[in-house]
């Protein structure tokens, strides 16, 4: 699936080494850092292309080929060339970089509007003249909210996965660890409710402890990287390979569905029926998403084997709004569905790197990073705060809601019934307020919107607008046939 690249041989030269002495601080410090690259290629002589693409060192993986543009530099077999490869992509070296290039914590400022995080507004847009300490209450509040979010990152040092000697997903897992955490933040919001907060000075709910338990990078955790590889291998999905938004939202669900018919219901590591929403009855020819009331209810019964009407629910909704960019007339779209009391945010992000949105402040989206490496915790309820830790960030990164990849997938909680009827009123309004191009659709049936097409006339068109339409078609067939997510 991937793209190979050329391997080439780079000398301080030829990436800008007079940057150092010429340029501002912030291309100093990149020049500092291309330049401590392409020394290590130069001592040690690009002689190791033969050789595999990981080199393990203290049980982590080490890419030999640091990617510099559209070529590559080698670093073989040193140990040196190894030590500096790990300064460079450190903890500290990256807190460093993003202090000097910017792109740490966001900015946030009361004149760009509230934030809305994951179906909760936070009003931090009040006159500050008149609500000084009820504005910083608000962005401590926020702050508070966005930090008890649960992050997944990258990992190392954990059990190979399966017959490989992969011991970490740097530079590969960034979509795993993006739905992990969507996934994650279903569980929160079922267990705990949309209310909780992590507290320092209060012992840990045993339920947050389990959830994140159940993230652990083994096969004897229920949703670790391990197993999502073996449920998705029908999808493409391989070790040390990327995987796009659509074959990740089906690799959940087959997880879910063996998991299902494995262990009792009551014992059921994911509490909720998962329903992937699809372009037509067929499930895969694109077209805008529909979400068939029909279909919800069968996956509840499904899930309960019977025995119940209706489940607590988990959709998602893989898109794709654009070919190359995504379509500016979503992006109004996609700020509102951070306003449902359903909204679990959007594994989304740039071409090759994966995020997890989570929230928005006028036109940019708030995310979850899961690009910084840590070492593999095990989380056994004793000294939890110390092994807890890793899974929260006060650090908060935005990206231009017009610049994320047009290949993404929405995700929503319902709790009940009546939740899932409010989730459907309101995807239907904003379905209405597209102008003809919705990010999805809703139908009570196959047979109804099969009625409805034919009264549309021979094309079945439903109202869309012919130019933006015929797109949309277009782009959904591209996303269900590759994934455009590249190795990172």
């Amino acid at each position: 699936m991937g793209r190979p690249e050329r391997s080439v041989s780079l000398s301080p030269a030829d990436i800008g080494l007079h940057s150092i002495f010429f340029y501002e601080p912030t291309h100093v410090f990149c020049g500092f850092i291309m330049v401590l690259k392409s020394i290590c290629e130069r001592i040690i002589g690009a002689t190791c292309s033969s050789k595999s693409s990981v080199e393990t060192i203290d049980n982590s993986q080490v890419p030999a080929s640091l990617k510099v543009g559209s070529g590559e530099i080698y670093f073989g077999n040193s140990g040196w060339a190894a030590a500096v490869w790990k300064v460079v992509n450190s903890g500290s070296m990256r807190r460093f970089q993003e202090r000097v290039l910017g792109t740490g914590r966001t900015e946030i400022s009361s004149s760009d509007g509230d934030i809305w995080l994951l179906g909760v507004c936070h009003n931090i847009s009040q006159q500050e003249s008149t609500a000084n300490v009820d504005t910083r209450n608000e962005f401590a509040a926020f702050e508070q909210d966005f930090s008890s979010k649960i992050l997944v990152t990258y990992r190392k040092g954990f059990d190979a996965i399966g017959d490989s000697k992969y011991t970490s997903d740097v530079n590969w897992g960034c979509m795993f660890r993006s739905s992990q955490m969507l996934v994650a933040q279903a569980l929160l919001f079922h267990k705990l409710g949309r209310s909780w907060r992590k507290n320092i000075d209060k012992p840990l709910d045993k339920e947050y402890i389990e959830i994140l338990q159940s993230f652990g990078d083994s096969e004897a955790s229920a949703f670790s990287i391990h197993n999502l590889l073996q449920a998705g291998k029908d999808y493409g999905l391989a070790v040390g390979s990327w995987v796009g938004p659509y074959a990740m939202c089906r690799t959940w669900e087959v997880l879910a569905r063996n998991q299902r018919e494995t262990d009792n219901l009551a014992e059921q590591p994911l509490p909720m029926a998962i329903y992937v929403v699809s372009g037509d009855e067929d499930g895969e020819r694109g077209g805008a998403p529909v979400v068939c009331i029909e279909d919800a209810s069968k996956r509840c019964s499904d899930f309960s084997r019977g025995k119940l009407v209706w489940t607590p629910l988990l959709l998602l909704v893989p898109l794709v709004l654009g070919l190359d960019k995504i379509n500016p007339r979503y992006i109004p779209l996609l700020q509102s569905i951070f306003k449902f009391p359903q909204s679990l945010g959007i594994l989304g992000g740039k071409p090759g790197a994966s995020t997890y949105l989570i929230g928005v402040q006028g036109d940019k989206a708030l995310y979850l990073d899961p690009h910084e490496v840590q070492q593999v915790v095990n989380i056994n309820g004793e000294s939890q705060e110390t092994s807890t830790s890793s899974y929260h960030s006060n650090v908060i990164r935005h990206i231009p809601l017009d610049s994320i990849d047009p290949s993404l997938a929405i995700g929503f909680y319902c709790r009940d019934k009546d939740d899932f009827d409010d989730f459907c009123s309101r995807a239907s309004k904003l379905a209405e307020e597209s102008n003809g191009a919705p990010l999805f659709t809703v139908a009570q049936s196959w047979r109804f919107l099969s009625q409805t097409a034919s009264n549309n006339g021979p094309g079945g068109n439903l109202g869309f607008q012919d130019d933006d339409s015929v797109d949309m078609d277009v782009a959904n067939e591209a996303g269900n046939n590759e994934d455009d997510w590249q190795l990172l």
